[in-house]
């Protein structure tokens, strides 16, 4: 298999693991159910957002006029779709950990110049359930999230405050322009062969070249310039420089050029926007066939195939609870659940009680009674439940264990007690995290060495990314 193809291929089976688990239907339908009767902080509390702003104080620290709008936003704020647009990291499909992401900003205060509405996502050792804070950050005005966070000051290369329609829900049409999906032959001309060779591919990501000139007009108008230089950056060691110009007669669309860049200025370039630099994923899936449009975010979906029709949830059995079939001493046996607990269904009670004082005494249990021990200890579903775990849909992943093993089962000692636990020791690292009582990392307090440990069945590499 060729070198891009395979990587093309390891794309989008990433993508397809992080729509399927990063942002669960039931947190779409909870936080939109919520939006939708104005309750903005309770559609960020289902979405997993921790707000840590207060639009009354924010009146009274920025003024009435600056809080007027942050609450307009924070209305029409859709943090499942915020959650869905999110820079993301491979292997796992994890959010990019330390970061801080604007989403808004809003005009200058005193000195202290703009005010952002910005995301932070915890450092990497702090992660727990993969939440992260909604905040207001003022300049150089000093918040205690900020002493506690690494990078408090909003990204250059990750930012959404010129591309709202990716979490404001009265702008989401717009997603379909700015993800090129509705370019036609005779939509704006490509970029020169010269750029397109220059472009790299990364993990077989491809870029939306044919973007870049309309992204890069969006970018320096916002910085009130109409042509100039422009920073492309595909990482930490890869970089063009393009140069937007012009038709003199105003004829034509802006077209980019590679330009030429004395090294130190190249750091001072305004950088084009990671949002713009990329092909949306939900694209590239499309495209490929990969997925299916009912598996998108509703306001996705509609953005990128308006003329879809939503088929309505689908119906799938529900094999929770239903007896399966185990291979026991010749015969075919069942076990299912019996008053919560997963139980041999075909053994009497007193064959058990024999059978468990054989297993008391080191002896050989029933087949029946294996398949159930190996349900508890490292089921099949371990890799389900832990994919749900690190993306933070604990619900999901407690209906997937009682599914198997039955709302009072008592677990016993095993992989998915193991990843349980750890789930929620690292709910208690992140809580201390959030309050300030734990220094910049893990490594002074033993309880949190075991989030850099390896996982079962995979590794934990936390900087290599897709995105």
């Amino acid at each position: 298999m060729l070198t891009h193809t395979a990587y093309g291929d390891s794309r989008l089976s990433f993508w397809l693991r992080v729509r399927e688990f990063a942002v669960p239907p039931s947190m779409i339908e909870t936080a939109t159910a919520r939006r939708a009767v104005g309750d903005w902080a309770g559609a960020c509390a289902a979405a997993g957002i921790d707000v840590d702003l207060n639009p009354r104080s924010v009146a009274l620290t920025y003024g009435r006029e600056l809080a007027a709008q942050v609450r307009a936003d924070l209305r029409h704020l859709a943090p499942d779709l915020l959650r869905w647009h999110l820079p993301r990291i491979a292997p796992d499909g994890l959010l990019r950990p330390g970061l801080t992401l604007s989403l808004a900003r809003y005009g200058a205060v005193g000195r202290a110049g703009p005010v952002h509405l910005v995301v932070r996502t915890p450092p990497a050792w702090a992660d727990a359930g993969q939440r992260f804070s909604l905040a207001l950050w003022g300049g150089s005005r000093t918040e205690a999230g900020d002493r506690r966070h690494p990078h408090p000051r909003p990204s250059r290369r990750f930012r959404l405050d010129l591309h709202r329609h990716l979490w404001d829900a009265r702008r989401t049409d717009e997603l379909r322009t700015r993800s090129g999906a509705d370019r036609t032959a005779d939509g704006p001309p490509l970029p020169d062969t010269d750029l397109l060779e220059k472009v790299p591919r990364r993990h077989g990501r491809r870029c939306a070249v044919d973007r870049w000139a309309a992204e890069a007009e969006i970018l320096l108008r916002d910085q009130g310039r109409s042509t100039g230089p422009v920073a492309v950056r595909f990482g930490a060691r890869q970089r063009l420089v393009l140069h937007l110009v012009t038709d003199d007669r105003g004829l034509g669309p802006p077209t980019v050029r590679i330009a030429a860049s004395p090294e130190g200025d190249a750091s001072a370039l305004p950088v084009l926007p990671d949002a713009a630099t990329w092909v949306p994923p939900d694209l590239e899936l499309l495209r490929a066939g990969a997925i299916e449009v009912e598996r998108l975010h509703p306001l996705v979906a509609s953005a990128l195939v308006p003329d879809h029709s939503p088929a309505g949830p689908a119906r799938i059995a529900d094999r929770a609870g239903q007896p399966r079939l185990v291979e026991c001493r010749g015969a075919r046996h069942r076990i299912g659940l019996v008053d919560g607990v997963l139980a041999p269904l075909d053994h009497d009670p007193a064959e058990l009680r024999r059978e468990e004082l054989l297993v008391a005494l080191t002896g050989t249990p029933l087949p029946c009674l294996q398949a159930i021990d190996e349900a508890h200890r490292h089921p099949e579903c371990l890799t389900d439940v832990r994919e749900r775990l690190d993306h933070g849909d604990i619900a999901g992943a407690l209906a997937v264990v009682e599914g198997l093993l039955g709302p009072d089962a008592v677990l016993r000692d095993g992989a998915l007690r193991d990843e349980l636990e750890a789930a929620a020791r690292r709910r208690i690292t992140y809580g201390l995290f959030r309050a300030g009582m734990i220094g910049p990392g893990p490594g002074h307090i033993g309880l949190y060495e075991e989030r850099r440990r390896p996982v079962v069945g995979g590794t934990r590499t936390r900087h290599a990314t897709f995105t």
